[in-house]
């Protein structure tokens, strides 16, 4: 257990920290799936409509640091090329 008032103060702010990046890396999951659902269903346009969306949400878990910049290229890159591949 932490011993110092630093300590102590980081702890709460990790326990913070770790509340909002699970509800950002949950929600950013979400708009994930929705676009995954959308392409198993066979509707392009949905999932392209889902995909528009999805976007910007992966984009600020990478720009808040929950995510690598990298890793959301590369989901990015490759839902686009899945919904791409539909038409």
């Amino acid at each position: 257990m932490a011993n110092t008032r630093s300590a102590k103060k980081m702890v709460r702010k990790i326990a913070r920290r770790t509340e909002v990046n699970t509800a950002r890396r949950s929600r950013m999951r979400t708009y994930i799936r929705k676009v995954e659902e959308a392409i198993a269903s066979g509707d392009q346009k949905a999932a392209a409509e889902a995909l528009k969306t999805a976007q910007p949400e992966i984009m600020r878990a990478a720009s808040k640091g929950v995510l690598h910049k990298n890793t959301s290229a590369r989901k990015i890159s490759r839902l686009s090329a899945r919904v791409k591949a539909m038409s």
